[in-house]
């Protein structure tokens, strides 16, 4: 028996939560998400259920979705990530920026930026035992202040040709879908698969469940933390890239709230915040049910953006009542 599946056994969450794609008390997520749904399609008709309009919340979706699903590693493992907003913003600016020298320097600056900030994160984190949240939002204040430096105090804004390959690439439609859309759901496959197949996948669960158990089971607990935080921006780097490239501009400003966005979709999606116990598939719910419900506000279009977040918060209270009820019904 391996370390990690001797840990399995002791702490008696990874056998449930690795290994099972679904578990019936994450449904609330999707039982929600179908009944808005099926509400918004009887109630507003074409203007919501539209081939159109559902591809917009799809390409919405997708640059949420990315950072979320880094944040699920990271908050699987016992932390948080207040970052990956500014880091959006940074990443979406660098790719302006770097688009002067073509396509490849646009993408690979804003990553290796990124990656830089999330291996100081984890390094501090993981190795120095400083507080996630500390490390973090030291890291968002960084890395807004970045993207505001880059962009001249928020004064010049960085275009990206339109002849530029990044800009065909990240306007481009494949099957009816925007590419980011393609781009968010091959990278969510790659996570699904390094989550529940691989050893890291295991290690995260692990160490989310019980840090100090883990690491007298011989896991590279350290290492674990680190990587978490790495790709998490790694992932937001790419949603910036993407961003960057559909609107052919880096702005500072953008990605204001997208950490509590990010964080929100992964714990309605089942994901605890103590860590140790999820799942990707329903972190994928949770960013659909946000993104819907946005659009469905939109569709009424008589509310301000006070009384839009008052109705997003109580669906979001809905969906944890609904998922501790499924939660205490299993335990029963």
């Amino acid at each position: 028996m391996t370390a990690v599946e001797t840990t399995a056994a002791t702490t008696g969450h990874r056998t449930v939560t690795g290994r099972l794609w679904w578990r019936p008390d994450r449904a609330g997520t999707p039982i929600v998400l179908a009944l808005v749904l099926i509400v918004g399609s009887l109630v507003f008709g074409d203007s919501f259920a539209s081939g159109r309009n559902l591809g917009n919340i799809a390409l919405d979706s997708s640059y949420l979705l990315l950072i979320a699903t880094g944040m699920t590693f990271v908050v699987l493992s016992g932390g948080i990530d207040l970052s990956v907003g500014s880091l959006l913003a940074l990443s979406g600016v660098l790719t302006a920026y770097g688009a002067q020298w073509g396509t490849l320097t646009a993408v690979l600056l804003p990553l290796a930026v990124c990656g830089v900030i999330g291996l100081v994160n984890g390094l501090l984190i993981g190795t120095a035992g400083i507080a996630p949240f500390i490390v973090t939002l030291a890291s968002l204040l960084f890395a807004r202040g970045l993207a505001f430096a880059v962009a001249d105090e928020g004064n010049k804004v960085h275009l990206i040709p339109a002849d530029l390959a990044l800009t065909r690439l990240g306007q481009a439609r494949w099957l009816g879908l925007s590419a980011p859309v393609w781009f968010a759901l091959v990278v969510f496959a790659a996570a699904v698969v390094v989550l529940n197949r691989t050893r890291f996948g295991q290690s995260t669960f692990a160490v989310g469940d019980n840090l100090e158990a883990a690491g007298l089971m011989g896991l590279p607990t350290a290492r674990v933390r680190v990587l978490v935080y790495v790709v998490s921006a790694l992932l937001t780097g790419i949603a910036g890239v993407l961003v960057a490239a559909q609107t052919q501009s880096g702005l500072p400003t953008i990605g204001e709230g997208r950490e509590l966005e990010a964080i929100a979709a992964v714990v309605i999606g089942g994901t605890l915040l103590t860590g140790g116990a999820g799942s990707l598939a329903g972190t994928l719910a949770g960013v659909l049910l946000l993104k819907v419900i946005q659009n469905l506000i939109n569709q009424v279009g008589t509310l301000t953006s006070y009384y839009q977040q008052v109705v997003s918060g109580t669906f979001l209270i809905v969906v944890v009542l609904i998922q501790s009820r499924l939660t205490r019904r299993r335990m029963r």
